[in-house]
């Protein structure tokens, strides 16, 4: 992978596994996207954008509450799989968009409402994503910003990393919820209420999803045997190498 881009390590990534994120029942289902349900309810005259869509569950979710999806995403393989099960699931109000979120093809003020979920830790310019983010949005839209999230504590955050980039590497950060919080801002929003979940990875269906070379698996299981109690608490390792993220649902206003 030495002679590719970051974002073509990405693209790889995922259209190589676009299939096994769309049966993934992490990406299906939690309670974040219950609460994105409730925060959004019916607006059949929005217009929403799901940036960084993967498997497309946002725009799925989305498709019966507005008027019409957006569902952006860089591999190609991922946005054409999300075009073919919104037309098997007779969504026919979803559009799909392919390219980097740094640089999204879309007009000013387009958008009533602009989600991301779990795509942001992969951005190679967190920033300009979020700049992006906020062009696109209209001046009484809102935003919903919704990933993983880092601890915090310098432990806690090496550990996060380092199991992130073993699995995959076109990883490339998670921030905590105060680096969110001065990111957004700094990007022309309001950040407003945050909710924090726990969400508990399945080890096997994790490492599966992203075809995690055997040696990385090992390495990952390694670490966690190795772990202070401090580590193995947080992330409530489990026998078997499942453990538990913290996530968080931000939403946000432009200033």
């Amino acid at each position: 992978m030495r002679d590719k881009s970051q974002q073509a390590i990405v693209s790889q990534q995922f259209g190589e596994r676009a299939e096994a994120y769309l049966s993934s029942a992490v990406h299906a289902q939690g309670e974040d996207l219950q609460a994105l349900a409730r925060l959004v309810g019916p607006r059949p005259q929005a217009c929403a954008l799901d940036l960084g869509c993967g498997g497309g569950h946002v725009a799925y979710l989305l498709a019966p509450l507005v008027g019409k999806v957006v569902a952006y995403d860089l591999s190609e393989t991922m946005v054409a799989m999300v075009a073919a099960e919104a037309k098997r699931r007779g969504l026919d109000n979803i559009v799909t968009k392919q390219g980097p979120a740094e640089s999204l093809s879309c007009p000013d003020r387009a958008f009533d409402l602009v989600v991301s979920r779990y795509s942001a830790h992969h951005w190679q310019d967190f920033d300009a994503g979020l700049e992006q983010a906020r062009r696109v949005l209209k001046p009484d839209g809102v935003a919903v910003f919704m990933d993983a999230i880092s601890p915090g504590q310098p432990l806690l955050n090496s550990w996060l990393q380092t199991l992130e980039m073993l699995r995959d590497p076109s990883h490339v950060y998670n921030r905590t919820a105060e680096e969110w919080r001065v990111a957004v801002t700094a990007a022309g929003f309001v950040p407003g209420p945050l909710s924090c979940f726990k969400l508990r990875l399945d080890f096997a269906t994790w490492v599966a999803r992203m075809n995690t070379p055997e040696t990385h698996i090992a390495a990952i299981r390694s670490l966690q045997s190795r772990a202070g109690k401090e580590v193995a608490d947080h992330f409530r390792f489990e026998a078997d190498g499942s453990f538990t993220l913290d996530t968080m649902l931000m939403v946000a206003n432009p200033r």
